[in-house]
């Protein structure tokens, strides 16, 4: 009964809004442990089905480092990280792609028709959806190769657009190049370049944290882009929290209206961050 409640509540909260986000774009990241708890799974499904039935063009990127992780192990391939970007090589990459545009995009596919919706899985492959270039890393000045992995040149806004008149696109981040060579790319960053591409509404993040804190442990609810370096400088953005705030950053740079850093482990998380007045994480705002 609890649950039903929570539900009606948000959705009473939630009618200001709908008028105002209908026929805008919102490109969410989803990934982490949301990815792997049924509950948490079907409640993300059904926040996706009500954003599409309310007129929203929703947009989802997913990760997979945990299951690409459990399966490479499971197939005694060595992985190692460098700056956060898992180094791949050509074993690896048929692994890669295989989990996330195969049983991890399927899977999210499905329990978004389970929930009501209408979701279309895609992988960044598809009609050069996203098109790359190898990435080198930049370590003190010298060029370090990690391999099959993505520096996102282009988005096929196009192709996105078209499906998401009618179906929910769901993106496996695997890029192609231009002898078509398939490229590892970061889930982050392809949500933030998806969204950035197609001027999205909003860019929402799906954490295992409940946003940015600050040095006492507090949740940030807002920070200005004119607040990102002084946050990075000062040691109140650490970790990974660093490559998320800089993907909102750069979004927001490129049109994004706003970008949003939110605990995916919440129940109806994405509802409760949209439609009610004080958010549950992190928004990232011009200014």
């Amino acid at each position: 009964m609890k649950n039903i409640i929570d539900k009606a509540s948000i959705l009473v909260e939630s009618l200001p809004y709908i008028n105002r986000f209908s026929g805008k774009t919102f490109v969410v990241k989803y990934g982490g442990h949301a990815m792997e708890d049924s509950d948490y799974q079907y409640s993300f499904a059904q926040d996706i089905t009500l954003l599409h039935y309310v007129g929203i063009k929703v947009i989802i990127v997913h990760g997979g480092g945990p299951q690409i992780g459990e399966m490479l192990d499971r197939l005694s391939i060595k992985s190692e990280f460098k700056s956060g970007m898992r180094v791949t090589d050509s074993d690896s990459i048929e692994i890669i792609e295989m989990v996330l545009s195969g049983k991890i995009n399927k899977n999210i596919v499905s329990l978004i028709n389970k929930a009501g919706g209408s979701a279309l899985g895609l992988s960044g492959r598809d009609a050069n959806l996203i098109v790359a270039d190898k990435l080198y890393l930049d370590e003190n000045g010298k060029k370090v190769d990690i391999g099959l992995v993505g520096d996102i040149k282009s988005i096929n806004t196009e192709v996105i657009n078209h499906i998401a008149e009618k179906f929910i696109p769901v993106i496996a981040p695997i890029g192609v190049g231009e002898d078509f060579t398939p490229f590892n790319i970061n889930a982050d960053i392809a949500a933030g370049a998806i969204a950035s591409a197609l001027k999205a509404e909003k860019l929402i993040l799906l954490t295992d944290v409940d946003g940015v804190k600050d040095k006492s442990g507090d949740r940030i609810s807002t920070i200005k882009l004119s607040d990102v370096d002084r946050l990075r400088t000062d040691g109140t953005l650490t970790g990974g929290m660093i490559p998320k705030v800089e993907c909102a950053a750069s979004a927001i740079k490129a049109g994004v209206t706003k970008a949003h850093i939110i605990d995916g482990r919440v129940l109806h998380s994405v509802l409760l961050e949209i439609f009610t007045d004080s958010g549950i994480g992190t928004q990232v705002v011009d200014g």
